[in-house]
C-alpha cells in the first residue's frame, strides 16, 4: 500500500468513528446550588432536594445528596429522629453550599391565623349595611378575613321583620346576650364594637400576634344532589374540650335590602342587593361537634367527613362554600377556613 492509500485508509478510519460516536462537551461548572422542597418537616415526612448548577441546570441525578456527611440514596431524606441535620451536594468535584434542615416533632408548626366574623343581618334592618360595608373595608386590608352572614329575623312573609334567608341562631344568641341587630362577632363571642367601619383595627389586630397551634384545611366534591365534604385538623400542641363547626354558605343572593345609612349611595331602599357569604346550613350542631381528647394530641391530624344533601334552601348549588372553624372551652373560634365550591386545600402550615 503505498503512502496515499494509507492516508485515505486513515481518513476512512476517522470519519467512521465521527459518524458512529456522539460526543458531548460539558460546560465548566464552577458552582453548584442546593435547595429543599420544604426545610423544616416532621419526623416521618420527607424532604426533598434539588441540585442546580451555576447555568441554571438541573443536575439532582447525577449528584450526591451527603447528610451529615453521610451520602443518601436518591434526592430524599427522612428521619424519625428530632433534630437538625447539615446537608450538602457533590456534583463531580463540585460542592454546594451547606444548609440546615429540621425535623421535629410537630410542635414547632404554627399555621396561618385568620378572624371569623359573625354578621348577624337581615334585610329588612336599616342599620346592617353599615356593617357589610366593614366587611369590605377589612377584607380591603386583609385577606385573612371570613365573613359568614348570619341572616335574622323572620321567616314569615306576613311579619315587617321578614327575611327569606332567615337562619334560626336564637339558641346562640341567648349565649351572646346581645339584643337588636346588627351585630357583629369576632371569633364569636367577642363584639366588634360599632360603628364597626370606625374600628376596622380590631379586626385587623386579631390576625396578627402568636399563630395558632391548629390548622384547617379542607377538600370537598359537590355533585348535583350531594355535599361530600372532609374537613381537617392538624395540631402542633395538645388540645382538650374543642368542637368543630361547619357551616354551609352561599353567594350572589339577590334581594332588596333596607338602607339607613350612608353607604351604597345612601338609598333608603336599595334593590337587588347582592348578598353574600349567606348562612343557609350549619351540618355540625351549631355550638359544635365536640372532638374526642386523644385526636387533639402535637403531630396529629383530625378528619371529618361528611356526606349530606345539599340543603333544599340552596337557590344555586354553584355558589355554595364551606366555613370550617374549631372552638375552645369558651366557644372562642381557634382558628378559621374558608372552602370554595370543589376546592382541595392544603395546610397553610410554616
Amino acid at each position: 500500500m503505498n503512502k496515499f492509500s494509507a492516508f485515505g485508509f486513515l481518513l476512512l478510519v476517522i470519519s467512521l468513528f465521527s459518524c458512529t460516536t456522539d460526543y458531548k462537551i460539558l460546560e465548566s461548572v464552577d458552582s453548584i446550588g442546593l435547595t429543599t422542597d420544604k426545610s423544616i418537616k416532621v419526623i416521618g415526612e420527607t424532604i426533598t432536594f434539588t441540585v442546580t448548577t451555576n447555568s441554571g441546570e438541573i443536575v439532582t441525578e447525577d449528584a450526591t445528596i451527603l447528610v451529615n456527611n453521610t451520602p443518601i440514596e436518591g434526592d430524599s431524606f427522612t428521619t424519625t429522629e428530632v433534630g437538625t441535620y447539615a446537608v450538602q451536594a457533590k456534583y463531580y468535584s463540585v460542592l454546594s453550599e451547606p444548609i440546615n434542615v429540621r425535623f421535629h416533632d410537630g410542635s414547632e408548626t404554627n399555621f396561618v391565623k385568620r378572624v371569623l366574623i359573625e354578621d348577624y343581618t337581615g334585610t329588612w334592618c336599616g342599620n346592617c349595611p353599615r356593617v357589610s360595608h366593614a366587611i369590605e373595608l377589612a377584607r380591603a386590608q386583609s385577606e385573612y378575613v371570613v365573613p359568614v352572614g348570619i341572616h335574622r329575623s323572620s321567616s314569615n312573609p306576613a311579619d315587617a321583620a321578614y327575611d327569606p334567608y332567615n337562619y334560626d341562631t336564637s339558641s346562640l344568641e341567648a349565649v351572646l346576650n346581645m339584643a337588636g341587630y346588627p351585630k357583629a362577632l369576632l371569633n364569636r363571642m367577642t363584639r366588634w364594637q360599632p360603628l364597626e367601619q370606625n374600628n376596622i383595627t380590631q379586626v385587623i389586630n386579631l390576625t396578627q400576634g402568636d399563630n395558632p397551634k391548629l390548622g384547617v384545611s379542607m377538600s370537598n366534591q359537590v355533585t348535583a344532589t350531594t355535599i361530600n365534604l372532609d374537613v381537617n385538623i392538624k395540631f402542633s400542641k395538645d388540645f382538650e374540650n374543642l368542637k368543630l363547626v361547619v357551616y354551609v354558605l352561599e353567594n350572589d343572593l339577590i334581594y332588596d335590602q333596607v338602607n339607613y345609612t350612608a353607604f351604597y349611595g345612601g338609598l333608603p331602599y336599595i334593590n337587588d342587593f347582592e348578598h353574600e357569604h349567606v348562612l343557609r346550613s350549619c351540618i355540625t350542631p351549631l355550638f359544635g361537634e365536640p372532638i374526642a381528647s386523644e385526636e387533639t394530641k402535637v403531630g396529629n391530624t383530625y378528619t371529618k367527613t361528611f356526606s349530606v344533601p345539599i340543603p333544599a334552601n340552596i337557590a344555586n348549588s354553584n355558589n355554595i362554600e364551606f366555613v370550617a372553624f374549631v372552638t375552645g372551652a369558651d366557644n372562642k373560634a381557634i382558628n378559621v377556613r374558608k372552602a370554595n365550591r370543589n376546592e382541595t386545600q392544603e395546610f397553610e402550615e410554616f
